[in-house]
């Protein structure tokens, strides 16, 4: 299996880069050419909003689709950069970096009413923790330097080879997630048939975090921690400033300061890293539980970190959050699809609402339209994990979490391919460089 995987990437590795040659003559046809350029008309800029506040009709059909996609997202807890980011370009008519910073505020309002009701729920369940904060903390330090990262690879590779890479990753990724989910259901049928009833008991993962016993109630602590991560990275990311050279100081982009700038994340995520650990093995070693004992090791801290920078640094190449790439990680290595999804949300409120943040103070366009959207992925977030957790608490089938994750993921596959197809075969054709760039 593994060996036919590998000969079908290389021939499509092979056709992408030799076949570029026969594409002026698909080019030429008259039906190709009626296709691509009713799409580029589609795709022309128009303004979101009128001078009134007047919602556009673009802008209206882009807030209905956003409003289903910011749904169908909440119940994983991924954010749905994925799938909002092709509906403003190819919806929309938004160019891509008006389409980014939209969407950082998409998902930030989306995420708000996950994380509310995750601790909604947390307080209802006798306050059991949810969330799995040892997770985001060992998480977060190591996504954020992933994703400055992933920008500059972002930058440099060529845009048919991201198109190639996000195409082949996240399709194996939404199968491994869907075949996770199937074993989910089947576990839950037979826990079904074992009692008789549709009543299954889905709270051990919950009771019992992979990096030990979490204590109930908020743990402010941490969450001040969180919020230290936060503050260190997003003033780096204000002095530094934008491969535009849109910053808070007046500094060459990609000259001796910048470069010098964005080095300091390295040793700040190792520091904070190595502090999270410490402080997690000290309290170890004081608890007097056994399970405690048992359960954390520095082995296992340090898998989250990599996962997070592999997550962060092709989330960055990719330009969506690292939420929908770290969730199918996180179900693989035993996580519980309840606590995966809380986890993910709670990351992802760090890294989006950080993003918009940075837009807001290097002067962003339009920001009533980006409030405006915000809002109603706010409420659809709401509807949509309303609905999944009712459904979850009549059939106990908390795998409804997991092929959630599955479908934002197979039609950000369809979405972001089908958009990068279209914007790499638009360079090709206006005669733009196909080959590898420098950074700046």
């Amino acid at each position: 299996m593994k060996q036919k995987f590998l000969k079908f990437l290389f021939f499509l590795v092979f056709s992408t880069i030799f076949k570029f040659s026969d594409a002026k003559s698909i080019s030429e046809t008259p039906i190709f050419n009626q296709i691509f350029n009713t799409t580029q008309q589609w795709r022309s800029p128009p303004q979101f909003l009128t001078t009134e506040l007047n919602p556009t009709p673009q802008f209206l059909v882009a807030g209905i689709l956003s409003f289903i996609a910011a749904a169908i997202s909440s119940a994983g807890g991924i954010g749905g950069g994925g799938m909002f980011i092709p509906i403003l370009t190819i919806v929309a008519g938004s160019d891509l970096k008006t389409a980014s910073s939209y969407s950082a505020f998409m998902v930030t309002g989306g995420s708000i009413a996950n994380v509310a009701c995750q601790l909604l729920l947390e307080k209802r369940g006798g306050g059991k923790p949810l969330i799995d904060y040892d997770v985001v903390l060992l998480s977060e330090p190591f996504m954020l330097l992933g994703v400055s990262l992933g920008v500059i690879f972002n930058v440099v590779l060529p845009e048919w080879l991201i198109t190639l890479f996000f195409a082949i990753f996240l399709a194996f990724c939404t199968f491994k997630t869907f075949k996770s989910g199937v074993s989910f259901w089947r576990v839950e049928s037979e826990g079904i048939k074992r009692q008789g009833s549709l009543k299954i008991e889905s709270s051990g993962g919950i009771e019992q975090p992979l990096l030990g016993e979490e204590k109930l109630g908020i743990p402010w602590l941490k969450i001040v921690m969180l919020v230290l991560i936060w503050l260190s990275f997003f003033v780096l990311y204000l002095l530094r400033g934008n491969r535009y050279g849109e910053g808070l100081i007046n500094i060459k982009t990609c000259g001796t300061v910048y470069w010098i700038i964005s080095s300091i994340q390295i040793p700040l995520s190792i520091i904070f890293t190595v502090i999270i650990l410490l402080h997690k093995k000290s309290a170890k070693k004081a608890s007097a539980t056994q399970q405690e004992n048992r359960a954390f090791k520095t082995e296992t801290g340090l898998v989250f970190s990599i996962m997070a920078l592999l997550a962060g640094v092709l989330g960055g190449i990719f330009g969506i959050g690292g939420g929908m790439l770290i969730s199918p990680l996180l179900i693989q290595i035993g996580m519980q699809p309840e606590v995966t999804a809380a986890t993910c949300s709670f990351m992802v409120l760090f890294s989006s609402s950080m993003s918009a943040m940075q837009y807001v103070l290097l002067g962003m366009d339009e920001i009533y339209g980006a409030l405006i959207l915000s809002a109603i992925c706010f409420v659809a977030s709401l509807i949509g994990l309303t609905i999944v957790q009712r459904a979850i608490m009549k059939h106990g089938r908390a795998s409804l979490i997991v092929f959630s994750v599955g479908l934002v993921m197979a039609l950000s596959t369809v979405l972001m391919t089908s958009f990068g197809a279209v914007a790499v075969w638009s360079d090709y054709t206006s005669g733009k460089n196909m080959g590898f760039k420098k950074p700046c």
